[in-house]
């Protein structure tokens, strides 16, 4: 498919698209003529850019993680790095459930005032 039809899909910008193909996030797709024809496999790395992207990591993380072997992603090092991205969320929200029972404790003792 074409680049319109994948930011379409992915709710990424053309541009944004043409950047990660740039800092090579994505292998670039073959050529159909002047065009590019994107994979499934381009869709499945973009909207695995757009979420990471959301929990905060940025595109030299990314970098670092999508890493390709013999022409395909390297999937093992992808999911390492989501178990690492889990494993922090897990313990911020642990963090903020601790801050919460504070908070908890503070007002039983102005209510009991």
């Amino acid at each position: 498919m074409y680049i319109g039809e994948v930011a379409k899909i992915t709710g990424l910008s053309i541009k944004a698209i043409r950047l990660y193909e740039e800092r090579g996030l994505i292998i670039a797709p073959p050529r159909k003529g002047r065009y590019r024809v994107y994979s499934a496999t381009h869709i499945e790395l973009l909207n695995l850019i757009k979420e990471a992207k959301l929990l905060g990591s940025t595109l030299n993380q990314l970098k670092d993680v999508i890493v390709y072997k013999d022409g395909k992603v390297d999937w093992k090092l992808v999911g390492d790095f989501l178990e690492n991205i889990k494993q922090e969320l897990l313990k911020q929200a642990r963090d903020i459930q601790i801050k919460i029972s504070q908070v908890d404790a503070c007002l039983k003792i102005i209510n009991t005032s």
